[in-house]
């Protein structure tokens, strides 16, 4: 059976502990959805846990791209050049590790869009880096908006930009957007890409909007005296928080480290082995099952299964039956 969940407090990290993190999926309110009245979940959970249900992704993506300085008080958005696929009846945002977009194409297509975006935004873009371009969000600064890591791969219908306090800023959006898609059709490094095979680059994600002094770190990540994982979510938390980071696990170093990896199949193996040989004495596993956080520690008796036949060797669980 697996192991206990167990009450954790925030100054119980014993040393030689090792926390994974799982990523989390939506929940939604069929039901709600059904009456016409439920709106998209605000973040991935894993996203709430990191960075507090404000979710200010767009200062912390910045902070792990760019050396800048950023006034705690700023209010940031992240804007993404993307594809939209078209199929019979609605849109679905392509995620863009499915683009293949290079620095040049993203520096050039900002050139194109830069005039209109910095005079609707009334500010200047702060740092543009190959995926993701930073603005001040100015009159855009109370829009909600939905990350890609939560829209990709979904009709956007239900993920657009929506009016959290003021009305019309989802609408003065849309007009930028579109203005900006027209813009990027025409251009000719979408036909180069076209004749390539590629997708083009037909418009404009906006998301992340929220401000450094609305970060609401969890005890664990700060605890940490190592960050793992290539998500640019974690590069930037290790760098508010002074964190060294790594993107690639290592164990000689797993000493309180913290890690939200793409595979922890393949890292459990290892993880497992620690436990057995003591390298390690504890491995907290943190997920999010029906959108709700949960924290277990596994230690190396809650590696194998329980058996009441006790002359028989027990199997070890797989990474299956503990996740």
């Amino acid at each position: 059976m697996p192991p206990k969940i167990r009450g954790m407090t925030a100054n119980s990290t014993p040393s030689k502990r090792f926390t994974l993190m799982l990523s989390g999926e939506d929940v939604f309110d069929m039901d709600a959805d059904k009456a016409g009245t439920s709106s998209p979940p605000s973040g991935l959970p894993h996203e709430r846990f990191l960075l507090g249900e404000s979710l200010p992704i767009a200062p912390i993506l910045l902070l792990g791209q760019s050396k800048q300085a950023l006034e705690p008080s700023e209010i940031i958005a992240c804007l993404q050049p993307v594809h939209l696929h078209a199929t019979r009846d609605h849109l679905i945002l392509m995620s863009q590790s499915q683009i293949d977009l290079s620095s040049e194409q993203s520096a050039h297509l900002l050139k194109v869009a830069l005039p209109y975006i910095e005079e609707d935004f009334q500010n200047a873009v702060l740092f543009q880096g190959q995926h993701d371009w930073f603005i001040p969000a100015g009159p855009f600064s109370s829009l909600a908006t939905h990350s890609i890591d939560q829209a990709h791969g979904r009709n956007i219908d239900w993920w657009m930009p929506r009016d959290a306090q003021t009305a019309g800023l989802a609408k003065r959006w849309r007009k930028l957007q579109n203005e900006i898609q027209m813009l990027w059709h025409i251009d000719s490094s979408n036909q180069e890409r076209e004749q390539r095979g590629l997708p083009s680059i037909n418009s404009l994600w906006i998301s992340g909007i929220g401000k450094l002094e609305d970060v609401r770190v969890p005890e664990v990540l700060k605890q940490s005296n190592r960050i793992y994982g290539e998500h640019p979510l974690l590069v930037g938390l290790a760098r508010y928080l002074n964190i060294p980071h790594q993107n690639s696990v290592d164990l000689t170093q797993a000493d309180n480290g913290f890690a939200w990896v793409i595979d922890p199949v393949s890292l459990w193996e290892s993880l497992s082995k620690a436990l057995a040989e003591k390298r390690l004495l504890e491995v907290e596993i943190i997920d999010f099952p029906k959108g709700k956080i949960r924290r277990r520690c596994l230690t190396a008796k809650d590696l194998y299964k329980k058996s009441w036949l006790f002359w028989k060797k027990s199997e070890p669980l797989t990474w299956k039956e503990i996740a």
